[in-house]
């Protein structure tokens, strides 16, 4: 059994594929939604399903001392500012972390899918051998090995990784209670044994402030075709240097925000009016079809008439 609940405050409800969803507000999409779906698995152990449309969640009021979550990017982006240092989570990437110590969490390019396990460690049980002979994986351990020191940790994408979650996206219901407890357990078991090593590749505040700063001059100058030389000139930074900072961010080029940027904007209006697909993309200054069905499928998985005919590419969490 599941529930779809809110993620941060302003809410609404919308519709939503498994209970209630809540749309949540944010500065640069009218539409943002944050929907999460939850699983509980174990006491104190819940898995959960992220499907998020906005730029910034804000964290539910609540004791956050004691919980850690492990998170799992599937689709998009998702920063975490810790002190005054900015951490990214590119799709594979999977990280561990204390919630106590993180701000809201920030999503660049307004778009992201993935899954957390939360655990709130006064409450899971410490030793889950108990369900698994020759399992002895200890949270307290887990907690202490990857956020002792410091309390983020992040592992870039690998084949384990995605071994461990791959599975997790398409679980069918009926051995979904079940399959959820083996595969936390092997979470859980495959981070005990994963070699910590370097996981803090942190992004300077100076480097996201120019992305920032770049992303807010493409989304004012759609229409116009800015060159990397054009936007050296305008913040006198080198090239070199706005690509870096900008990729550090968005995980992109600019030119291929923008294009994001305008194909999620164009999902948009095929979801929600009757226009035709030309004429939607002669808005987003395509005037072939082909081309802009190919730019649409590059962005969001499939083609545009797919798409309006009821492809589900909004929502990470297993179907019912």
């Amino acid at each position: 059994m599941s529930e779809t609940t809110r993620f941060c405050c302003s809410v609404q409800p919308v519709a939503a594929n498994d209970g209630e969803g809540f749309a949540v507000s944010g500065p640069s999409a009218a539409d943002a939604r944050a929907i999460k779906t939850v699983y509980p698995v174990f006491p104190g152990i819940e898995i959960i399903y992220n499907d998020i449309h906005t730029s910034r969640a804000e964290p539910q009021p609540g004791d956050a001392s004691g919980i850690l979550e492990i998170n799992h990017c599937r689709e998009g982006r998702v920063e975490y500012l810790i002190g005054e240092e900015s951490f990214f989570l590119a799709p594979g990437d999977l990280s561990v972390s204390r919630i106590d110590c993180a701000a809201a969490a920030r999503f660049p390019t307004g778009h992201y899918h993935g899954i957390t396990v939360k655990i709130d460690t006064a409450r899971s049980p410490d030793c889950l051998s108990c369900f698994l002979r020759d399992v002895d994986v200890r949270i307290s351990v887990l907690s202490e090995k990857f956020c002792g020191a410091s309390p983020w940790f992040a592992a870039r994408s690998s084949s384990g990784i995605e071994h461990v979650f791959s599975e997790l996206y398409h679980v069918p219901p009926e051995i979904r209670k079940g399959y959820f407890k083996v595969k936390i357990l092997e979470l859980l078991l495959f981070l005990s044994a994963y070699p910590v090593g370097s996981g803090r590749q942190s992004v300077s505040l100076s480097q996201v402030e120019l992305a920032r700063s770049v992303r807010d001059h493409l989304l004012e100058n759609t229409e116009g075709k800015l060159t990397i030389s054009a936007l050296s000139r305008h913040f006198g930074a080198s090239t070199s240097m706005i690509n870096a900072s900008f990729r550090a961010v968005y995980g992109m080029t600019p030119a291929a925000f923008l294009r994001t940027q305008k194909m999620h904007a164009a999902a948009k209006l095929l979801r929600e009016s009757d226009r035709t697909i030309l004429d939607v993309a002669n808005q987003f200054s395509y005037d072939n079809a082909s081309k802009f069905a190919k730019a649409f499928r590059s962005v969001i998985g499939v083609s545009p008439t797919s798409y309006r005919a009821g492809a589900d590419m909004d929502s990470c969490a297993p179907k019912a």
